[in-house]
């Protein structure tokens, strides 16, 4: 089992908050390679849909649609039964793990592209589809608490659900994709032969992000940890069955399985600032990010890579 090249930068990363180096990424670089990373991964996706018919896209969009509200479900009895969180901290950490990690696909994608494994192009329309709908789900779960404290904002909420940066420049990417067709082979240069370039760099600021994320782990270390794994795993064995279900290649199959691995935490904490604000939103940034995501570019995703070779 080997792990990427891009992985030694989220180690890296690790590292050096661990030995409290200075060593951090500016804001503004950081925040370039988050816009390249997404409007990549969306012209790449876009590009590739004109390829594919309706017929094969909608039914397996559908799908992914009901998947995404599935996750949180499975998610929420954890945390409320189990964690005995209250129901909108427990909500809104559903609602985190029914979305997706941009960040992780993008590992993802990059370990198939250096083993040279196909899969399905216009994957990135399943990562902008599977934003909204555990969001939907996460407030609903958490509806009785929302009305006691009066905290829904439907005008903002919906602004964030399709508007905020995540969103937008995914599907910008695919857009202009889709539009432009052929003619995105003059700008892939660019956004193609840089991309595992920028995505070093990236996993580089993430690992010490998630490492400084660590000390906030005191008091519920042991069920964080627990449920920040298991999961993963949970949501994995759920889309890697869906996308076999769909008939997708091995490399689909295992992109699916990565998706329901993962846990936003950029998207989803944007939006339930603004649907659930009395949510406790440093413990949910805290599992997906340095528990779940580390979890899933170390250990998860080469795991789940393996498991499909071996059985495809």
């Amino acid at each position: 089992m080997q792990l990427d090249i891009v992985v030694g930068f989220f180690m890296l990363g690790i590292l050096a908050q661990l030995v409290r180096s200075d060593l951090r990424l500016p804001a503004g670089l950081y925040q370039s390679c988050v816009i390249f990373l997404l409007l990549a991964i969306g012209l790449k996706g876009g590009a590739a849909l004109s390829t594919y018919s309706a017929a094969t896209l909608v039914p397996q969009s559908m799908a992914v649609l009901a998947f995404g509200a599935l996750l949180p479900l499975l998610a929420f009895p954890l945390l409320y039964w189990i964690g005995k969180w209250t129901r909108l901290d427990a909500a809104a950490t559903a609602a985190h793990y029914g979305s997706v990690s941009v960040a992780t696909y993008a590992v993802a994608v990059a370990l198939l592209e250096a083993k040279g494994i196909d899969y399905e192009a216009y994957f990135p329309l399943f990562v902008a589809l599977l934003e909204v709908p555990a969001i939907v789900v996460g407030i609903l779960l958490a509806r009785r608490a929302m009305q006691s404290n009066n905290t829904n904002n439907t005008a903002r909420l919906v602004h964030e659900l399709t508007c905020n940066q995540g969103v937008l420049l995914l599907l910008g990417g695919i857009a202009i994709g889709a539009w432009a067709g052929e003619r995105t082979a003059t700008v892939m240069p660019f956004f193609g032969q840089l991309f595992h370039g920028v995505l070093a760099l990236f996993l580089l600021e993430m690992g010490r992000v998630a490492a400084a994320r660590l000390a906030d782990m005191r008091g519920q270390g042991v069920f964080l940890l627990s449920f920040g794994i298991f999961m993963p795993l949970l949501g994995g064995a759920a889309g890697g069955s869906l996308g076999a279900l769909l008939g997708l290649s091995a490399g689909g199959i295992f992109l699916l399985a990565v998706l329901g691995s993962s846990a936003s935490y950029i998207a989803v904490p944007a939006a339930m600032s603004v649907a659930l604000p009395q949510a406790n939103a440093s413990v949910s940034i805290t599992l997906s990010l340095a528990i779940t995501f580390p979890f899933n570019v170390l250990v998860a995703i080469p795991v789940y890579l393996a498991l499909v070779q071996h059985w495809s």
